[in-house]
């Protein structure tokens, strides 16, 4: 295996993750943002509020994304596969 064949598997894992991962981050970060400016607003300083906003957000994102994230990470998997049988 060559340096420049490991750097490519690398590239794909990184952008796999961050295909997979990023729709759920983007969308708690979104949120936490809107919930800490509701809490300065309204001076409402529960430490509740901070995290259910944001599980219920990256739950409902994961929901109705499962298949599509699963699907790309099934892909990839499967290409790594198909990629070890044919090193040397």
């Amino acid at each position: 295996m060559s340096s420049d064949f490991a750097l490519q598997l690398m590239n794909q894992l990184l952008w796999t993750c961050l295909l997979v991962a990023g729709p759920v981050l983007l969308v708690t970060l979104v949120v936490g943002l809107l919930v800490s400016a509701f809490q300065v607003v309204t001076q409402i300083q529960e430490m509740s509020l901070s995290y259910v906003p944001k599980l219920i957000a990256a739950a409902l994102v994961v929901g109705t994304g499962a298949s599509w994230m699963m699907g790309r990470l099934v892909g990839f998997a499967g290409n790594l596969f198909r990629m070890i049988a044919h090193l040397n």
